[in-house]
């Protein structure tokens, strides 16, 4: 099974144990997620992205980060949104994954960062139980509610694909 915030998932009655901990939040839209803090290696303001040809319309590109080669998807596009202009709050928010080679640094072009949250068990839940038409619910650990508002907490594992990962480590 996945991990979240560095903790290794368990099986328990409301099926979020393990899932505490601390989340690095952002948006897309009106929307707000939350990706594990362990996995975020770094946030950096949007820079020259420079196009792949042949890939997937969310993956942006490659941008070169002190020397690194670092591959860039869009969440937006990931996720079926409709693609917005880019701003002063647009970020590029760098993680790790893994991937059948080891760890590789992915970044994820999002609207705006917001925080970082220290989210307890009793504040997550499971994801809903909707179809998957409109949104991969793999994608999902479990809803946040955190200051009134619900945060949708990502398995940045399954968001970045087996499929994207064979591309970018084969570049």
């Amino acid at each position: 099974m996945s991990s979240a915030a560095g903790v290794a998932l368990e099986g328990s009655e409301s099926g979020v144990s393990g899932l505490e901990g601390k989340y690095l939040t952002f948006t897309l839209g009106n929307e707000e997620y939350g990706v594990g803090i362990l996995k975020v290696r770094e946030i950096i303001g949007l820079m020259e992205i420079t196009a792949v040809p042949h890939t997937p319309p969310h993956t942006k590109g490659v941008i070169n980060l002190r020397g690194r080669v670092i591959p860039v998807i869009e969440l937006r596009l990931k996720f079926g949104m409709e693609k917005q202009e880019y701003n002063e709050r647009t970020c590029i928010i760098v993680v790790e994954v893994q991937g059948k080679n080891g760890s590789i640094q992915v970044g994820m072009l999002v609207d705006s960062v917001s925080e970082v949250l220290n989210i307890t068990a009793q504040e997550i839940e499971p994801p809903p139980a909707f179809g998957s038409s409109d949104f991969e619910m793999e994608y999902i650990l479990g809803m946040g509610k955190v200051k009134g508002k619900v945060k949708i907490l990502l398995d940045i594992d399954c968001v970045v694909s087996e499929g994207d990962l064979e591309r970018f480590e084969q570049g």
